[in-house]
């Protein structure tokens, strides 16, 4: 009797058998003993493939095509690596010695496990087998639920060497079938029904060092996965003074979604063991609770750079945000730091974000960016923050550090970062700083605050500088947007107080005095905010309820002379000239032995009428090229009753101001 070919459509199989193993593609699930082995969907889709054309050499590029496809940024190295590494994990496959997953070095990977499928040990059925991948398929993409099954099953009786061979022809179609509608599938949800994330927050990462001391390390790694993600201009990242706050909160991820107003949530744990580093990242997106992702890092503290734009990386992945060349280039070539400095560098940044309106934090993250160079002369990161601590130092620091100094310092730090790495937006927002408040250049200030956001797009302080910068320049509608950019990175502190120094700068004392009253309901221990709103008080003609938030701020502050120079001149202007004139001379008393802003003084003599004086010292201020006369000059009011004098306007038209 002749063979009979039997011509009835075939469908995948619903389990296929390897070794103890069961690949159940009715449920996208792998087995053994019964018992499901988590395997992530990167991973599977590659195990899939491989045995789909099992003994067949499968290129990396190939994987590439297959599971990422086209078009899309991809660190092939660690990325298939990765995946290889966890499908061996789970099938506890020695690489050296493997029974499954042979590596062709250079070249790809090899299934050499032999394979059954639907539970038939070296034979395949060739009808009635489940259609599972199709009903699955069906139910949730009917637009693929029509694709037919035309293969031509195996004959009912062939010889035994050309019946294996039959039955690895059939079963590599039946396997390629399902794997490929099942990637069909999936790609069919990634475009349609996954969710789209298009703005992103970095919980604080939890320490599972056992090691409470170890906090700042934590910290510092969550903000710089922060400051890697910042630079993708697709996605909007919030700030890390925004999310901190969440620290050990009991509120559920949507609840914080919304707070935050953002799509995506990133939480994790950084383990650290001598000089080795490990980062859990997973992904969620926020409004529904639902994982999307997850993924483990470890590496030499020396690397740890180039592991945090892994993690930058694999979430942009996730979230199919475009990197631009420039970007992707940004992320390949993080490069290696000296563990020690890089410790000291997260020191100084602890102190750095936490406490910038201090003295004596600022001067211990000066000293950790320090050693920081010390031990890593070739540190970019060190050099910027260094640069940053010397600017705020200038700022806050109470007349520890002249202008003079700090800006000389300063500008050196960031000349040595710029040369290291151009790329870093911080120290781009840190030149655009002292283009504008140190040397008065303020086409240079655009062009720097510009660049910053080029380079990181989601670096909150960047655009909180850019609009005071605007609202300096008298650019309202601009510097109003941009404050609202701001509001969406960084919901927080620093925010509340750029809106603020935004509308002193544009002289609206009503908008001030609405903008500060949020600002101390909201962040009752900045003393900043407690200034402006005395500032705003003053302005409005409420000089009493402007003294005494003036005396809230001297008091938080541990007497800020800004602060301090606002008290007495408003002492002044209200008749209590003899306490404005106590002020004045514990001024004079202490330049004598520190520093203190010609500036301020200034101001207490044109509110007690002595013009003579007040452009004495104004004069001393333009010679050292104060900060004040950037900040103060067109905006203050305590000198209002100057600016009509011809000395003012001469000073005005040396200083440059654009008019």
């Amino acid at each position: 009797m002749g063979c009979h070919l039997v011509s009835k459509p075939v469908r995948p199989p619903e389990i296929i058998k390897f070794e103890g193993f069961e690949l159940d593609l009715s449920t996208y699930e792998l087995r053994r003993a019964g018992r499901v082995l988590k395997l992530e969907r990167i991973p599977m889709e590659v195990l899939l493939l491989l045995i789909e054309q099992r003994e067949q050499l499968i290129a990396r590029e190939q994987i590439v095509e297959r599971v990422w496809g086209h078009g899309v940024f991809l660190d092939t190295d660690n990325s298939i690596n990765g995946a290889i590494r966890k499908i061996r994990q789970v099938l506890k496959d020695d690489p050296e010695r493997p029974r499954f997953i042979q590596t062709v070095t250079g070249r790809g990977y090899r299934f050499i496990a032999p394979v059954a499928s639907d539970g038939q040990s070296g034979r395949s059925r060739a009808e009635g087998i489940p259609s599972a991948v199709p009903r699955m398929i069906e139910s949730q993409t009917p637009e693929l639920s029509a694709l037919s099954w035309p293969v031509k099953a195996a004959p009912t009786r062939v010889k035994r060497t050309n019946h294996r061979l039959a039955v690895s022809l059939t079963l590599s179609a039946l396997v390629a079938i399902g794997s490929a509608l099942w990637l069909a599938r999936t790609t069919w949800l990634r475009t349609s029904a996954a969710p789209p994330i298009r703005s992103i927050a970095v919980l604080p990462l939890d320490n599972l060092s056992g090691d409470p001391s170890q906090d700042y390390f934590v910290d510092g790694m969550t903000d710089e996965l922060i400051t890697d993600l910042a630079k993708i201009s697709a996605l909007r990242v919030t700030s890390r003074t925004s999310v901190m706050r969440y620290r050990g909160t009991k509120k559920s991820l949507p609840e914080i979604a919304r707070e935050l107003d953002v799509d995506g949530i990133v939480e994790g744990s950084v383990m650290r063991s001598g000089n080795r580093v490990r980062i859990t990242a997973q992904l969620l997106h926020a409004p529904r609770d639902q994982h999307l992702w997850a993924e483990t890092y470890e590496r030499d503290l020396g690397d740890v750079l180039r592991l945090q734009s892994e993690v930058a990386q694999a979430i942009a992945r996730q979230v199919r945000a475009q990197l631009t060349p420039q970007q992707q280039a940004g992320f390949r070539s993080a490069p290696v730091v000296k563990p020690e400095a890089y410790e000291a560098y997260l020191r100084g940044r602890y102190y750095l974000s936490n406490q910038f309106t201090m003295a004596q934090p600022l001067n211990m993250a000066k000293s950790y960016f320090e050693e920081s160079i010390r031990k890593d002369p070739s540190f970019a990161l060190a050099y910027s923050g260094l640069a940053d601590s010397y600017v705020y130092l200038a700022f806050f620091g109470q007349g520890l550090l002249p202008p003079d100094r700090a800006y000389r310092s300063a500008k050196e730090a960031l000349r040595k970062a710029v040369e290291l790495d151009d790329s870093i937006g911080e120290a781009h927002d840190t030149l655009g700083l002292l283009s504008w408040r140190f040397e008065w250049n303020w086409d240079a200030a655009e062009r720097e605050f510009n660049r910053a956001i080029a380079l990181a797009p989601s670096y909150s302080c960047a655009h909180e500088d850019r609009a005071e910068y605007l609202s300096f320049m008298g650019r309202r509608a601009e510097a109003l947007a941009e404050i609202a950019k701001s509001n969406e990175l960084d919901p927080g502190p620093s925010s509340a107080m750029t809106e603020s120094g935004a509308y002193y700068q544009l002289r609206d004392y009503e908008s001030l005095v609405e903008s500060s009253r949020r600002g101390v309901a909201s962040y009752p221990n900045e003393w900043v905010e407690h200034h402006s709103l005395g500032v705003g008080y003053e302005g409005t003609g409420k000089r009493l309820e402007a003294i005494s938030e003036y005396q809230k701020a001297i008091e938080m502050s541990n007497g800020d002379q800004d602060a301090t120079a606002s008290l007495a001149h408003a002492y002044a202007v209200i008749g209590r000239r003899a306490e404005a004139e106590k002020i004045l001379r514990d001024f004079e008393r202490k330049s004598k032995g520190g520093y203190v802003s010609p500036y301020t003084i200034a101001t207490v003599y044109a509110g007690l009428g002595e013009k003579d004086k007040a452009f004495e010292f104004l004069e001393r201020a333009y010679q050292e090229r104060s900060l004040d006369i950037s900040w103060h000059l067109k905006a203050d009011l305590r000198i209002d009753n100057l600016r009509s004098d011809p000395r003012f306007q001469d000073l005005v038209r040396r200083v440059g101001y654009p008019q």
